[in-house]
């Protein structure tokens, strides 16, 4: 899914918006800590996508393998991958040399397909190096291990 008007757009606090991802992996849990939303556009909140629930269970039914991609929840729309951080960045607070870096390299959609695999094949070989199993949320045969 692409980031559209209603991952950006004002709806107050009440608004749902879940970061879902790897908190075993140093890189994610560094990037997910430091990211911070305008408040305009509500809380965010952060998920280990190592612990069972109902989000984990609604991005399996989607197919979207969690061990590729950290997926970004703004109410019922998930975002995967590329598009969950572009979708981040344009709700950004722009708060800090950090928030303001984010937002101005993955605001863009065609940045964010480009850096994004970077990304993550730089955080796979870390999580292998580390000895990490992998969520394996899709339970395909022989995907144990990075």
């Amino acid at each position: 899914m692409s980031p559209d008007a209603s991952a950006t757009g004002s709806a107050g606090p009440e608004r749902e918006i879940l970061l879902v991802y790897d908190e075993e992996c140093p890189l994610c849990d560094a990037y997910c800590r430091m990211v911070r939303v305008r408040e305009s556009v509500g809380a965010l909140r952060l998920v280990n996508a190592r612990g069972a629930g109902g989000v984990m269970d609604e991005i399996t039914r989607q197919g979207m393998d969690i061990d590729q991609g950290m997926v970004l929840k703004v109410d019922d729309v998930l975002y995967y991958g590329a598009d969950a951080i572009c979708a981040l960045s344009l709700m950004s607070s722009g708060s800090g040399l950090f928030n303001r870096t984010n937002h101005w390299i993955f605001r863009s959609k065609a940045r964010a397909r480009v850096l994004y695999p970077l990304l993550r094949e730089g955080r796979n070989l870390l999580l292998k190096l580390l000895r990490k199993a992998k969520i394996n949320n899709l339970r395909l045969q022989g995907n144990q291990r990075f």
